[in-house]
C-alpha cells in the first residue's frame, strides 16, 4: 500500500492528471449526446441482414437503450485510462526517474504491482465521475425518449458494475503497454491510433464479413477488446452475439497476460 501511495502522489504531482481531466470531460459530453442522438433518431432497421435486423431491433429495447446511456462514456473513458496507465510506467523513463526508483526499491515485481495498483485507483475515479453523472443526466433522457428510468432493472446495475470491471482491466493493459513500450510519446501515439484506429476498421471488416461472408463471423468480434468491453455492458445477450460473460472472460485473459507479461518483463530488462 506505501508504494501505491507513492505512484498516486507521483501522479498528483505532476499535470498529467488535470490535462487527462481537461480531455476527458468534453469527451464525455460528445459520448452522451451522441448516445442520446443515435436514439432519437432510430427508426425501423432494414436493408441489412437478418442478423443485423434483429441486432438493431434488439439494441432499441428500453433495458438495451437504458445500460447503453447508462454506461456512456465507457470508449472514449477507456481510451483516457489506457493512455494514462501506460504514462504512469513511461514517464519514469521519459523523466529519467526509472534508475531512482528501482533503487529505492529493489524488488521490481513490487514496483510494477504497485504501478498496477495504481492504474486501477485512477480507472475506478474515472468511472465512477461517468458513472455518477450518467445516473444525474440519464433519467431525463429516458423521459424524453418516452422511457422509463429503468434504474430498478438489475441489468441495469449489472451493466454499471461490469463497466467498472472493464475500467479495471483497461488499466491494467496500459500499464502492461507502457512496459512494453517505454517511449511515452510512442506508447501514447501507438495506443491511441491502435485503440482509435483499430476499432473502426475492424468494426467495418466485420460488418463485411457478416454481410458477405457468414454470419456466424460475427460472434469472432469478441476477441478484440473493445468489442469485449461493449459486449459486457449489454443490458441482455444480443442476436448473433456471445453471452455477456464471454466478453468478460476475453478482456481477463488479455489483462492477465498482460498483466504477467509487464510483470516479468520489468524483473529481467536493463534498466537505465
Amino acid at each position: 500500500m506505501r508504494l501505491v501511495n507513492a505512484e498516486l502522489f507521483k501522479i498528483r504531482t505532476t499535470s498529467i492528471w488535470w490535462i487527462m481531466g481537461i480531455i476527458l470531460v468534453p469527451l464525455y459530453a460528445v459520448s452522451v449526446l451522441s448516445n442520446w442522438g443515435q436514439f432519437a433518431s432510430s427508426g425501423p432497421g432494414g436493408d441489412g441482414t437478418d442478423l443485423q435486423t434483429e441486432q438493431f431491433e434488439a439494441a432499441l429495447q428500453p433495458i438495451n437503450v437504458a445500460t447503453s446511456l447508462y454506461t456512456s462514456g465507457q470508449y472514449f473513458g477507456i481510451l483516457i485510462v489506457l493512455l494514462f496507465s501506460a504514462i504512469i510506467v513511461t514517464s519514469e523513463f521519459f523523466h529519467l526517474t526509472a534508475t531512482a526508483t528501482f533503487l529505492t526499491t529493489p524488488r521490481r515485481e513490487a514496483v510494477i504491482v504497485a504501478k498496477y495498483g495504481a492504474a486501477i485507483v485512477v480507472a475506478l475515479i474515472i468511472w465512477l465521475f461517468t458513472t455518477v453523472v450518467n445516473l444525474i443526466v440519464v433519467p431525463p433522457i429516458l423521459h424524453n425518449l418516452d422511457l422509463p428510468s429503468q434504474l430498478g432493472e438489475p441489468a441495469v446495475w449489472r451493466a454499471i458494475g461490469l463497466n467498472a470491471l472493464a475500467f479495471v482491466l483497461w488499466a491494467i493493459l496500459g500499464v502492461g503497454a507502457g512496459v512494453l513500450i517505454r517511449s511515452q510519446i510512442a506508447a501514447t501515439l501507438i495506443l491511441a491510433i491502435a485503440y482509435v484506429g483499430g476499432t473502426a476498421i475492424v468494426g467495418v471488416l466485420f460488418f463485411l464479413l457478416t454481410t458477405y461472408v457468414a454470419e456466424w463471423t460475427n460472434n469472432l468480434q469478441v476477441l478484440v477488446p473493445t468489442s469485449a468491453s461493449q459486449l459486457m455492458i449489454s443490458g441482455t445477450d444480443l442476436p448473433g452475439s456471445p453471452p455477456r460473460w464471454v466478453g468478460a472472460v476475453v478482456l481477463i485473459g488479455y489483462a492477465a497476460i498482460t498483466g504477467f507479461l509487464g510483470t516479468w518483463i520489468t524483473k529481467r530488462r536493463d534498466i537505465s
